[in-house]
């Protein structure tokens, strides 16, 4: 894809075009009617003048009747758009505090369409951003109230000028950097999984999309790198999101793919990324020179930044990959910062150099889907982003070691934790604050587990799960005036406990076996028991795991070898 080819030349700067409109705090697109046609889409102007159509200048009473135009206001903004005067933008909050912008290895993530506004504008966006037929291997369509996965595909095939340095020569685009952006349910957490190029892995099967709309099956490779899953053989980033979904069991619903441009463009839209590094670099490679501390790069030293393999750690691609989770760090911090959201010229900039950058799947090319997706990437605060790695350790099958596997002991982990939509910086379930009133539940005295009185229902977990609970609590915790009441009425989501107010004491004691939150607790009534005595009674919801596993959501984090947040601003050493 060559991102540098696919504008063309305007003769108005876009950003010149952009007015604050102090009644809503909201940049809109306004055309003067002398100024020259615009590179933006926008309503039709010219053609003959029909009754009733209003005109720039004039006001219209009825139907072929025209009034003079109205006196103007000195300082007074130009009239916007004609057929736009109806159009208000929503008024949000607080604009300035979060605008996420993701990229991967060379940079292939940018949805900053709704930080710009306007459908018109966003039309024309749109039509800068090529789409890719990805069949089964993604999502049909994007769904705002789930979470949701997109695998961001940096490419080393070299398109634009000043990229005969970087990437292999000739490459049909390999999948070089990537990264499994994982968004969590509540939109309160994200983590951002790399998956080394090196990775040894299976290619399974995969349908692609030629250019006449045939199929054609592109036959599974085994035991190759990672990178092969894009190019070779044909192979499109559908191919790619099979493989993720074979290797770690999380299934990709969407992609955005860039190559090396990207990130040559995109720190040039907001005037440079900070940087920072513990020793002075000079790379004659990758022609990275920076003194030691902090650094401002764009363009081609940014991208000399984020592709040189030689300056950091072992000069390896796992190093690599730190640096780059480093600066996708700042990157961001970069898109928040009130000096980018105030400045419409560097928001029509960083959209226009994002869209041209930018291939993704066709489910999420529309301009509705693009400008839904970010205003959901917009919730996710940025110290509750995570950078990781997928666990690795050197192939065994190698006496020179230039590749990597799956650290099985603690990649299945990770995995789980974003298959079961768990934050990696602690704001699931027990981690989150809850109400005083909820929180209350769980303090004060507790029964011995030889006193609590309780009765175990299902709920909606898997069938026996009432019987298998009942077990734990008789031989394994002590409960044992506790029973089997078979099924529950209804299905439940979460677990719950319900209890009189006299049971207090006896609900905080199983709250403390099984691992309940305060929100899990409800107070209410007691029911009575064959033997006329005052019951609690236990409902296993979906939520449940297993006999004895707890159920306030709480998972032993495995030690990894690299981990960051968006909002830490590190040296590359």
């Amino acid at each position: 894809m060559d991102a540098q080819g696919r504008g063309r030349a305007d003769d108005v700067d876009p950003a010149d075009q952009w007015v604050l409109n102090p009644r809503t705090g909201e940049y809109e697109l306004r055309l003067s009617p002398s100024s020259p046609e615009s590179s933006v889409p926008g309503p039709r102007t010219a053609g003959p003048r029909t009754p009733g159509r209003r005109t720039p200048g004039r006001r219209t009473t009825a139907p072929g009747r025209e009034v003079p135009p109205q006196r103007r206001r000195r300082a007074e903004p130009e009239a916007p758009v004609p057929g736009r005067r109806g159009r208000r933008p929503e008024k949000k909050k607080s604009r300035g505090k979060r605008v996420l912008l993701w990229t991967g290895g060379s940079m292939a993530f940018v949805v900053l369409v709704a930080g710009v506004g306007g459908y018109v504008y966003l039309k024309h966006l749109e039509g800068n951003v090529s789409t890719t037929d990805v069949g089964t291997a993604g999502s049909s369509s994007f769904k705002k109230d789930e979470a949701f996965n997109i695998l961001i595909i940096g490419t080393d095939k070299r398109t634009g000028e000043g990229n005969e340095g970087y990437g292999d020569k000739g490459s049909v685009g390999h999948a070089d950097t990537n990264i499994l952006l994982h968004v969590s349910k509540d939109r309160s957490n994200a983590t951002a999984l790399s998956i080394p190029r090196d990775l040894i892995v299976d290619i399974p099967d995969c349908e692609t999309t030629q250019e006449d709309g045939t199929k054609k099956v592109v036959p599974g490779s085994s035991g190759v790198r990672f990178n092969q899953s894009l190019g070779d053989l044909g192979r499109d980033a559908g191919c790619t999101m099979r493989t993720v979904k074979a290797v770690t069991g999380i299934q990709p619903h969407h992609f955005m793919m860039a190559d090396f441009n990207a990130v040559k463009t995109l720190t040039t839209a907001v005037d440079g990324v900070d940087v920072c590094v513990e020793h002075a670099v000079d790379d004659p490679k990758s022609h990275l020179k920076l003194p030691a501390g902090e650094s401002t790069v764009e363009g081609e030293q940014a991208l000399a930044f984020v592709r040189t393999r030689h300056a950091f750690g072992n000069e390896g691609d796992l190093d690599r990959i730190k640096v780059q989770q480093q600066f996708l760090g700042s990157l961001m911090r970069k898109m928040s910062s009130s000096d980018t959201l105030t400045s419409p010229t560097k928001l029509v900039k960083l959209a226009e150099a994002a869209t041209k950058a930018l291939t993704v799947d066709s489910a999420i090319g529309k301009v509705g889907t693009l400008k839904d997706m970010a205003l959901e990437l917009k919730k996710v605060p940025t110290k509750n982003i995570t950078f990781t790695t997928v666990p690795v350790i050197d192939n065994p099958a190698e006496k020179v070691k230039a590749t990597v596997v799956v650290n099985e002991a603690k990649g299945p982990q990770v995995f789980d934790m974003i298959k079961n939509d768990i934050s990696f910086t602690e704001v699931e379930q027990k981690q989150k604050k809850e109400k005083a009133a909820v929180a209350a539940r769980l303090k004060g005295e507790k029964s011995e587990p030889g006193e609590v009185r309780v009765r175990v229902m299902n709920g909606g977990a898997p069938a026996g799960s009432a019987q298998q609970e009942l077990a734990y609590l008789q031989t394994q915790a002590g409960v044992s005036k506790s029973e089997n009441a078979g099924n529950a009425p209804a299905d439940l989501a979460k677990t719950t406990l319900e209890y009189a107010p006299d049971q207090a004491d006896q609900a905080r004691a199983l709250a403390e076996i099984l691992g309940l939150t305060g929100a899990a607790m409800k107070p209410g009534e007691s029911v009575t028991n064959a033997q006329g005595l005052p019951t609690m009674t236990l409902t296993l919801g979906k939520d449940f795991k297993g006999a004895g596993v707890k159920l306030d959501g709480s998972v032993k984090k495995p030690d990894l070898d690299t981990e960051s947040t968006a909002d830490q601003k590190l040296c590359a050493s």
